[in-house]
């Protein structure tokens, strides 16, 4: 079997689970519905009112959030590691979820310090993802200015994980001085959570991601120039720079859209990077990049419905499911590495 045909079959498998547990997702909730009737609201047939509202308003919009932040941080993932040629490499390293955490923790502890109650108001849903996705977005503006000093990406690496560290410590001393009640929307928002996303949101979450989406494309051909190292990528007419600025836009528009309105989600985005290549056993980015943006959706489906525990009333945290089915895969690297 030649290797495209190999590889078509690859995608076929991993497109056929991205289906699969999307259907899951949909059939699937703490809410026990026949299948019939989930089936029956969304082809519109006459289903009770409480199932078409639960279908409608809640698990559709929710696998949709699912399927949009699986792309969005496995493709921003495999282009970090590809940056700064780091296995270990993730779309938050640079201190995006640092400065999204920061811009939310500030609106939210902020808010509650000045006396002002912001629960369950319009200001609330929208304001938490605008400061998250000003945070994250103030973040990789600030490395941006610095990287037009620094020559190397090893440099700015080291820098935004310093500055990543210094936001952290910011969020701690907020937290230490805020309420219980402005504490614990934030420490919410940091468990991670694809419910109560309404339509403006999703479609705003969709266009940004998108737009980073179509970005990543078009840096396919410099990400497989930059697997030669930055030497060998110089001398063939890469600009190192520009390709860093755009690298950089595409994980902000990516990862930092998915934080704002979701939260930070960790381990996918270096997991499924990794399972790709030794899926399809291949470096090259115009194959990797829908791979992972495919097998990402997939096994975020997945852990959404994982998270659910179905038929019963408890919802466990995203970011927990995440990490038991990441963790492995970054111990799995390791070993392999030391052997290596």
């Amino acid at each position: 079997m030649s290797q495209k045909k190999r590889h078509f079959t690859k995608y076929l498998i991993i497109s056929a689970a991205f289906v699969l547990f999307a259907v899951m997702d949909i059939l699937l909730g703490s809410v026990l519905i026949p299948f019939k009737d989930v089936f029956g609201a969304i082809s519109g047939s006459d289903v009770p009112d409480f199932v078409n509202n639960i279908v409608w308003n809640f698990r559709i919009p929710k696998a949709l959030t699912a399927m949009l932040a699986g792309v969005a941080l496995s493709v921003s993932g495999l282009q970090m590691q590809t940056l700064f040629r780091n296995p270990l490499a993730e779309p938050y390293i640079l201190g995006i979820s640092a400065g999204a955490g920061f811009g939310v923790a500030l609106f939210v502890m902020g808010f509650s310090a000045a006396g002002i109650d912001i629960s369950g108001t319009v200001l609330s849903k929208f304001g938490i993802a605008g400061a998250g996705w000003l945070g994250a977005l103030g973040v990789t503006m600030l490395i941006m200015l610095v990287s037009e000093r620094l020559r190397d990406n090893l440099s700015i690496l080291i820098f935004g994980i310093m500055l990543g560290s210094v936001l952290s410590a910011l969020i701690s001393l907020l937290q230490y001085l805020s309420d219980s009640s402005a504490l614990k929307v934030f420490v919410l928002w940091t468990l991670g959570s694809f419910s109560g996303i309404e339509s403006g949101e999703l479609w705003i979450l969709f266009a940004l991601v998108m737009t980073g989406f179509a970005i990543s494309i078009y840096n396919i051909k410099d990400l497989n120039t930059l697997l030669t190292g930055e030497t060998y990528a110089r001398s063939l007419g890469v600009n190192l720079k520009h390709t860093r600025m755009r690298i950089l836009a595409a994980t902000t528009l990516l990862a930092g859209s998915v934080t704002a309105f979701c939260g930070p989600i960790g381990f996918i985005g270096i997991a499924v990077p990794h399972i790709s290549r030794m899926i399809f056993r291949n470096a090259n980015h115009k194959i990797l990049i829908p791979a992972s943006a495919i097998l990402g959706a997939a096994i975020m489906l997945f852990t959404d419905t994982l998270a659910q525990l179905p038929g019963q009333s408890a919802v466990v945290p995203i970011n927990t499911v995440s990490a038991i089915i990441g963790v492995p895969v970054i111990i799995v690297i390791i070993l392999k590495s030391r052997i290596s």
